[in-house]
């Protein structure tokens, strides 16, 4: 081993010791009870949560041991010092629960609505407004129809059980149905929850397996598998927008990703905005309760983006800022690495959790053998016949001049009537 390789894996091994109890959402929780005084007060009084004090002393001590052993200059150094960051920032989060600089630290790990993060200039709040605008132009010509949620938290347990078996074999995670979850389902290596209030549709059932399994299951998997770098073990702060978009991309190609999930997904971006420019939680609670198939649902997304931050508005909770903008930026990596004749480095993307940027140090820790190969990919990574066309495709479309298309096609339609559009009956 050369000396550098040795304080690598130190580094790595501190940072996950102090990042691993650095529980977020778990912290952030509110129990059950809260949901039904808002709900019984007809969502008019704000809640009042409480959360345990976090003393971030022994973090910041952890990330300080951990940066002595770092040297500016290589790939790895600056992997590791991204990461050691990133866990302070959280700390320091997790210790200013309740006040505006809560929110601070939540935009600079998550981001927020209006800034561009990674590999895109578009921002999250660009892009959830396009998905908004065109949801709503399919809405009124009748071709999007409401979603039947017609299947319960033990059927969607019942249905994931098989798939997951069958993909992690002995190191499936067990499926349970709980009482009160933070979302509608959430992912460890050990386990699969899903909240037993929740319903669902058949696409959901998919996108969860593809979701949940296949990538947050898999790279928890897989980041343990590293012996040598364990930070990749442990999810963090720094890592979720490419976690959760890694996760978006997968029901994107799997074919589970539909108009009902972007709309979701682009009305919290929006809800984020609408609480930086001073929506409290009973405003944003009515604004979902529009969206929303029930008082429960609406009351759910609006504690999202309150968890852990002051409920008079101006200073959200950011997290949702990462699913739309981390799926683009995943998107984009991976049209890229395609383009550029790289597929080497996708496999790289499952390794554990991770931040894309992490990529080139993964690469060089791989050929000094410290990154191991991950074990679980996803089926559309095993057989990626369609993703492959597509990637094909696009790479051609790109160099199409779009504008000069778009404008035959606009003189097409000037002198085309309008014509009613027919919805067969089920």
């Amino acid at each position: 081993m050369t000396p550098d390789v040795e304080r690598w894996k130190a580094a790595a091994k501190i940072l996950y010791q102090v990042a691993k109890p650095l529980r977020v959402l778990s912290a952030l929780a509110w129990p059950e009870a809260i949901r039904e005084q808002f709900l019984a007060s007809g969502g008019t009084r704000l809640p009042e949560p409480s959360y345990a004090a976090f003393d971030a002393g022994p973090t910041l001590e952890g990330v300080d041991a951990a940066r002595s052993q770092l040297r500016p200059g290589s790939l790895a150094d600056e992997w590791l010092e991204a990461e050691a960051r990133s866990i302070e920032s959280t700390a320091r989060m997790l210790a200013s629960i309740g006040t505006p600089a809560f929110s601070l630290y939540s935009g600079l790990l998550y981001g927020i609505p209006s800034r561009p993060l990674g590999l895109d200039p578009t921002t999250p709040l660009e892009l959830a407004q396009q998905v908004h605008d065109t949801i709503e132009e399919l809405r009124a010509s009748r071709l999007l129809e409401p979603p039947s949620r017609d299947r319960t938290g033990d059927d969607v347990a019942r249905e994931l059980g098989p798939a997951v078996r069958e993909h992690f074999g002995e190191a499936a995670p067990a499926i349970e149905v709980v009482d009160e979850l933070s979302a509608n389902a959430l992912a460890t290596p050990r386990r699969i929850r899903i909240r037993r209030s929740a319903r669902f549709t058949q696409r959901d059932v998919v996108q969860l397996l593809n979701h949940e399994a296949f990538i947050h299951v898999a790279t928890g998997l897989n980041g343990r598998a590293q012996v040598d770098l364990p930070i990749l073990g442990v999810g963090h702060p720094g890592t979720t927008r490419t976690q959760e978009g890694l996760a978006v991309f997968s029901e994107f190609v799997s074919g589970s990703l539909d108009l009902d999930r972007l709309r979701r997904l682009s009305d919290r971006v929006l809800a984020v905005q609408h609480v930086i420019d001073g929506a409290d939680f009973v405003e944003l609670y009515r604004w979902f309760r529009e969206r929303s198939p029930s008082e429960e649902q609406a009351f759910e997304s609006t504690r999202r983006i309150f968890r852990g931050a002051p409920l008079e508005g101006g200073a959200p909770f950011t997290k949702d800022c990462g699913y739309l903008s981390g799926m683009l930026s995943v998107k984009t990596f991976v049209h890229a690495a395609f383009a550029a004749g790289r597929t080497d480095t996708l496999a790289l993307l499952f390794a554990g959790k991770l931040n894309l940027a992490a990529i080139p140090a993964l690469a060089e820790l791989r050929a000094r053998g410290l990154c191991r190969p991950a074990r679980f990919i996803p089926p559309w990574v095993r057989d990626p016949a369609w993703v492959l066309a597509y990637l094909t495709l696009s790479t051609f479309m790109a160099r199409i001049d779009l504008a000069a298309v778009t404008s035959v096609v606009h003189d097409l339609l000037k002198r085309c009537p309008e014509v009613e559009i027919v919805v067969p009956d089920a």
